[in-house]
């Protein structure tokens, strides 16, 4: 069986994520896209009334062939989603765990 292209399919589950209408119509949805490094993030700038807003959502690396998820902050969980595109969770690195409580889950340690 071939190996997903783990960076065309980040990519495009951010950009789907990215397509939800926001509330504030003042905030800015960004993705990053730092493909030469492996470096993902969907990301919120702007101003709500007086207050600064700068949010990551989601953040994803690849490192050493497997999918790192630094940050989720999506309600149907990034881990889940890679998953039901093919993505076995053995390449999957819930990093927003410690690595103590990590060893619990279904998906990879490290």
């Amino acid at each position: 069986m071939e190996k997903l292209d783990y960076s065309q399919l980040i990519k495009n589950l951010l950009k789907e994520h990215a397509k939800y209408p926001l509330k504030e119509e003042s905030i800015e949805k960004q993705l990053i896209f730092n493909t030469e490094n492996d470096h993902y993030q969907l990301v919120h700038i702007g101003w709500q009334d007086e207050k600064r807003i700068y949010a990551c959502l989601i953040h994803i690396d690849i490192k050493d062939g497997k999918i790192w998820i630094q940050r989720d902050f999506t309600e149907a969980g990034i881990a889940q989603q890679l998953v039901e595109q093919g993505v076995p969770k053995s390449d999957i690195v819930l990093s927003f765990r410690s690595p103590f409580v990590r060893k619990f889950s279904e998906f990879a340690i490290a």
